[in-house]
């Protein structure tokens, strides 16, 4: 538990203020976060980390990761952020044939959904943050992780008895999700009160509770991966906290489902 405080405090003394500062030190901040996120399914599916793939896969959530701005309308095609990611498919495709099999179809099918389900997720956390007042909107998708997944933990453990989804994460039971839900949209209801968001306050509530669902859909899918790989972390570089998809895996489907809907823009 000692370790676990520890590196929470240390983990917020970095993160919060960059979130302020915003610009490009959350840029580089957002761009590791997703390199690691990367190299743990990497690890996961027993690949070398020098491989081919790993050094392209690396390369195409760089890619995926930093804002459009990095790409104005001027930019070469061939060098145009759509056109290097589908080069990246393009490339994984052919690998499996240049390695003969080696490297297998299944492989590149896993690496290029991590790229896109990593790259993305990455993607939108910056352009909501520069968005006019985004600072608000990203904080207003923290919170409503952090509360539906601390409401969950609470209502589950005092009432929770119903099992939600046992072949793939046994501790969360349906009593838990709906406490964790109906919590995040209450403390929604007086945040957007000080923060109003893209649309009324009606709306966001049902938008607020959507993202509720959407993060403990991001959660399941992150313990669906965990178990189908037979590992209890995505990996250890936050001590006592495991990896870093294991941190942000809620993050990384609640800030596209926000951009879906208008939130997010």
């Amino acid at each position: 538990m000692k370790t676990r405080v520890i590196t929470a405090i240390v983990a917020l003394l970095v993160f919060v203020p960059l979130l302020f500062i915003g610009g490009i030190p959350l840029e580089i901040l957002v761009v590791l976060l997703g390199l690691v996120a990367v190299n743990e399914i990497l690890v996961m599916r027993k690949k070398l980390l020098i491989s081919f793939e790993a050094i392209l896969s690396n390369l195409a959530v760089i890619v995926a990761v930093l804002p459009s701005y990095y790409w104005p309308a001027k930019t070469p095609l061939l060098l145009q952020q759509q056109t290097l990611l589908y080069i990246f498919i393009l490339l994984m495709l052919a690998h499996t044939v240049v390695s003969k099999n080696h490297f297998t179809f299944d492989d590149a099918a896993v690496i290029i959904l991590s790229v896109f389900y990593i790259g993305f997720g990455f993607h939108f956390f910056i352009t909501a943050r520069n968005m006019p007042g985004g600072l608000a909107t990203l904080f207003f998708a923290l919170l409503i992780v952090w509360v539906t997944d601390s409401g969950a933990y609470l209502v589950g453990r005092k009432i929770g008895k119903t099992k939600l989804a046992p072949r793939i994460s046994p501790n969360k039971t349906w009593e838990g999700s709906i406490g964790g839900t109906v919590i995040s949209i209450i403390v929604s209801a007086i945040y957007l009160k000080f923060f109003p968001q893209a649309y009324d306050w009606t709306v966001m509530l049902i938008i607020a509770a959507l993202a509720s669902v959407a993060g403990q859909f991001g959660d399941l899918i992150e313990s669906a991966l965990k178990r189908f790989y037979n590992v209890k972390d995505s990996g250890k570089i936050l001590p006592g906290h495991g990896g870093i998809l294991d941190r942000f895996d809620s993050l990384l489907i609640v800030l596209p489902v926000l951009y879906l809907l208008g939130v997010i823009y």
